[in-house]
């Protein structure tokens, strides 16, 4: 059994796609294997796979009709057998150390998730090349180049993992800042797999990492934290969040949040409720109905009223924590009254 099972699904990224392969290809960690999920890709990247699993036999191949990428990451969770797991978007690609370092540290403090960076240069870097018409195609960052001695990273260790997890922006005096897990992108952590094979992710939404790392976290993970850049995280400017309708976006995150806040409900204790609320729902909140400003059709408007409707209905919007957070509970219940068009 591999040591590493990393699942890729993949869509429409043939001009991406062999950057991302080759980041696994290169690993200076052997023990590991690529579950490639073809999830009904209409170009070239089918032969690509095929290509790489004849080369080398840790890369195993699925093939799917169109699903999507939840459908596409649960199905390659299934066929995972490594002690760990990892994600990666088929339109990122890896630091060389990425499986050598997170293996390490998994091992050294036991941990059942190593939670790691990606490069914060390559990214917007990527988006003024792209304004200017320069090419982003085949830029390989200085960061790549690097190399790193595990054994002198420096690490926190926690058992309580609501303590650092967040979306908030926090002020300098925060004495944990440093060691902050920002954002809940799945791609950003190594996993131990028994912990996460029974969470699968929520078929046809995006922002589908909302609710899977809400239950992640519910499981209270002993987790390694470092600040290392592991992974190259592309703007792939035909991807699906960046060409997204506000109206599928918006249906997406209160989807997540509403399945979410069940859950929080029915199993989370008073302080892993209160750490989920403030540092991660409200903002969830906001940000969705942030994209109705967006919506200019009664049909549409509708459908996004109904959302938020839901959300009230079942309590999610009860006893905002902030100032910040009634504003948008007030803005909400104005957009949902009765007779408001």
């Amino acid at each position: 059994m591999p040591a590493i099972s990393i699942i890729i699904p993949v869509f429409n990224v043939e001009k991406y796609l062999r950057q991302c392969l080759d980041s696994v290809l290169a690993q200076t960690f052997t023990d590991w294997e690529a579950i490639c999920i073809d999830d009904g890709s209409p170009d070239n990247c089918g032969g690509i796979l095929s290509e790489y699993a004849a080369r080398d036999k840790r890369f195993k191949v699925f093939t799917q009709e169109n699903m999507g990428l939840s459908v596409a990451r649960n199905v390659g969770m299934k066929h995972a057998r490594g002690d760990y797991v990892m994600y990666l978007d088929s339109d990122d690609f890896l630091h060389p150390q990425a499986m050598e370092v997170t293996y390490t540290l998994a091992r050294r403090d036991n941990s059942d998730m190593v939670a790691f960076t990606y490069d914060r240069s390559y990214r917007p870097k990527m988006m003024i090349r792209h304004k200017l018409g320069l090419d982003t195609d085949n830029v390989v960052p200085k960061n790549m180049k690097r190399m790193y001695d595990a054994a002198k990273i420096k690490t926190r260790v926690t058992d309580d993992i609501f303590k650092y997890a967040t979306e908030r922006t926090h002020n300098p005096f925060n004495l944990n800042r440093k060691w902050l897990v920002k954002h809940c992108q799945v791609w950003k952590n190594l996993y131990r797999r028994e912990m996460i094979q029974d969470i699968a992710f929520i078929k046809g939404i995006l922002f589908e990492d909302v609710p899977w790392w809400s239950a992640l976290l519910l499981k209270q993970p002993r987790t390694t934290i470092t600040r290392m850049p592991l992974v190259f995280y592309r703007p792939n400017f035909g991807g699906i969040v960046l060409s997204a309708k506000a109206l599928h976006i918006m249906q997406g995150l209160c989807v997540g949040i509403n399945d979410a806040y069940t859950l929080y409900r029915k199993n989370a204790n008073e302080y892993q409720m209160r750490c989920w609320t403030d540092n991660f729902k409200w903002f969830f909140i906001r940000k969705a109905f942030s994209k109705t400003k967006y919506i200019d059709n009664v049909s549409d408007l509708n459908a996004a009223r109904e959302c938020f409707i839901e959300m009230n209905k079942i309590g999610a919007l009860d006893n905002p924590p902030f100032k910040w957070a009634a504003k948008v509970r007030a803005n909400i219940y104005d957009f949902i009254r009765p007779g408001n068009k």
